[in-house]
């Protein structure tokens, strides 16, 4: 049986705060924002990705204290480009650090608005081996 990781619920104390940062400086997808009379919540995915972000008010958020999230990590294949980028785009972020010179041993870090941590790790292998084929993300509404 595959088991697969879809949806990381993040506690956030501002909603349109959160999509701003997520969407506009760490650059992940909108995939939708819903409101109704149940929920005011957004799903956002990292471009590559098959697993999302939901941040908003679903009960299981609502449990959790803004900004105590650590530790979720994100993997790109160049930490130093991945890091500029966020620089250029507002996001403080910690230097690049090299815990182990083989493929996996390079980190970042950088944390949202409420203090939700984020870390980074350098897998080269994912310039040739992405886990969501280029050809294929247009399926899933990432391109």
């Amino acid at each position: 049986m595959d088991w697969t990781l879809e949806v990381v619920i993040v506690p956030a104390s501002d909603l349109d705060a959160s999509i701003a940062f997520y969407r506009d400086q760490v650059g992940f997808d909108l995939d939708h924002r819903t409101t109704n009379e149940f929920m005011d919540v957004a799903q956002l995915t990292p471009r590559g990705s098959g697993c999302s972000i939901v941040i908003g008010s679903l009960p299981s958020q609502n449990a959790m204290a803004p900004g105590s999230l650590h530790g979720v990590q994100l993997v790109v294949a160049d930490a130093e480009a991945a890091r500029a980028e966020l620089v250029e785009r507002g996001v403080e972020c910690s230097e690049v650090t090299v815990f182990d010179e083989r493929d996996g041993g390079t980190f970042f870090g950088f944390a949202d608005p409420d203090g939700n941590s984020w870390a980074v790790q350098q897998l080269k292998v994912r310039a040739d081996r992405p886990l969501i084929p280029v050809e294929a993300r247009g399926r899933f509404g990432a391109e």
